[in-house]
């Protein structure tokens, strides 16, 4: 099957398959019976499709019978039914077939933590890109976006596009790593801030190495009840279904939901959202119901509008958007962003253009909200990636440059110092990120004086190498000169060389003369 999707379908399923017979065989050896291939089901056992004396076509034929009824199986959890509705075997070469399930036969379950490991490894390297938009979200992108938001032990989690789950597992280990006996915050933070140790590298050989010991059993209840992800692909949601089983949630929160156009859950609000929804509308548009505020018909514009809307008062989130929510000046994106730097925005990092190659060099942005900070702080951070530690050729090979352990200790200095603003009145801002290459504020105000509330931190990047023990302000400030329209004073004319009266030249507009 060229289609990688549908590769790693398969391998769920079979997966899932071999391991509801595992554990019948692990019932029976403990002295009881046999509950997913029992009955009029038994005939479905593994060992029937491994015993020596089938044919390859009979083993098509019971293989392809068996997964199509699987999902009618009293006996299986409605978790699993769920995971085997609407399956089946897309192609009838039983040597092909015969093969793949010889490989999978040599599978086995005794570190559920790592099989867990193995599934997002192959979803990872198995991404591609939907009909409608969907590319996969780099591991270490997915890190970086939680990292920054802190997802807390008692904080709902959710993803309104969630795929395979990624940003929900990540949110997962992040909250057991900060609640495990062997977390040193110190030793992390040195790790990541000062030598550039890429995330993923801080949970050690396994993502799972933190376990969570500090939490309660009523703790670790709650927890796996406050992740949930919605997608409209049956297929996402079968993977998520099984990524999320296979990292230890007995009973996962997935739903096949459209966000966009379903009204079922517009009641439903979270602490934090992460997400990196489709960019692609289909043709003539998204026709979305009611109750959005936002008039759209853009997928990513609703998308925003969504996520933002359905923040609790002290919601936090991180969403991958395009270029167009950034500066397009289409009337929905400019009430958008209106509406994101008036309640909740905090930060605009920009991405490099090959992040999701080889599915796409679509340019894109992760805007962060916070809407308790939002409240606080009159300014919105601007940081630039240029590098994120991988080459942005359609190969995405490491290199040794990597700018988001930086920017993830400028954003999050950023963001802890506004919770504690109402007493640091006496300094303004935590550090001068105006003058760092990476990272600068920008007033409110500022971004929205023209009426565009455009989201591109290059146009009010202050570049200036100058050394002066002057403050430094900026051009049009009428306290410091008047623009006039004409040419320059002549050399002659006291009253301007003499006089005391600012003046400048539009053509070289880096030298101030007084």
């Amino acid at each position: 099957m060229p289609d990688p999707k549908s590769q790693v379908e398969q391998i769920t399923i079979a997966l899932i398959y071999k391991f509801m017979d595992d554990m019948d065989a692990e019932a029976e050896e403990f002295g009881g019976t046999r509950s997913f291939f029992a009955g009029e089901y038994a005939k479905y056992g593994w060992s029937k499709l491994m015993a020596p004396n089938m044919g390859g076509f009979d083993v098509l034929a019971l293989y392809s019978e068996a997964i199509q009824k699987m999902n009618e199986n009293p006996g299986v959890p409605a978790l699993f039914r769920e995971i085997f509705k609407n399956a089946y075997l897309p192609y009838r070469d039983p040597e092909t077939l015969r093969g793949f399930l010889k490989e999978i036969d040599g599978f086995t379950y005794d570190h559920s933590e790592r099989l867990g490991d193995a599934f997002e490894y192959l979803l990872s390297v198995l991404g591609s890109q939907g009909d409608a938009g969907q590319f996969r979200t780099p591991r270490h992108i997915i890190d970086f976006m939680v990292e920054i938001i802190d997802p807390k032990k008692d904080e709902t989690v959710l993803d309104t596009a969630c795929g395979t789950a990624g940003f929900l597992i990540s949110a997962y280990k992040h909250i057991l790593k900060h609640n495990s006996k062997d977390y040193k915050p110190k030793d992390d933070h040195e790790a990541y801030d000062e030598k550039g140790v890429p995330l993923e590298a801080l949970t050690l050989e396994s993502p799972m190495h933190y376990k969570g010991d500090l939490l309660t059993p009523d703790e670790r209840k709650r927890l796996a009840g406050n992740i949930k992800g919605y997608d409209i692909s049956p297929d996402m949601v079968r993977l998520s279904l099984v990524n999320l089983y296979l990292h230890g949630f007995s009973d996962p929160h997935i739903f096949e939901y459209d966000t966009l156009t379903s009204e079922e859950c517009w009641n439903e609000y979270a602490d934090i959202i992460l997400a990196n929804p489709p960019f692609m509308s289909p043709k003539g548009g998204i026709k979305p119901h009611k109750r959005f505020s936002m008039q759209a018909t853009r997928s990513e514009v609703l998308f925003v509008d969504y996520i933002a809307e359905h923040l609790t008062p002290n919601g936090r989130a991180a969403v991958v958007v395009p270029e167009g929510i950034i500066f397009q000046s289409g009337t929905a994106y400019k009430k958008l962003r209106e509406m994101l730097v008036k309640n909740s925005l905090v930060a605009v990092i920009s991405l490099p253009a090959g992040v999701f190659n080889p599915y796409s060099g679509v340019k894109t942005s992760i805007l962060v909200m916070d809407k308790k900070l939002a409240k606080k702080t009159d300014a919105v951070l601007f940081a630039k990636i240029q590098n994120d530690g991988y080459n942005l050729g359609a190969q995405r090979r490491p290199i040794d440059k990597n700018d988001l352990p930086e920017a993830a200790r400028v954003i999050k200095k950023w963001l802890n110092f506004r919770q504690d603003l109402q007493d640091q009145q006496d300094e303004k801002y935590p550090v001068d990120p105006v003058r760092n290459n990476l990272a600068f504020w920008v007033s409110r105000e500022r971004i929205g004086k023209n009426g565009e509330w455009n989201l591109s931190g290059e146009r009010y990047r202050c570049d200036r190498q100058l050394a002066t023990a002057y403050d430094i302000v900026e051009l049009g400030d009428t306290s410091i000169f008047q623009i006039e329209s004409g040419g320059t004073p002549k050399s002659n004319e006291n009253s301007y060389w003499n006089g005391g009266v600012a003046w400048i030249t539009l053509v070289a507009c880096r030298k101030m003369i007084s």
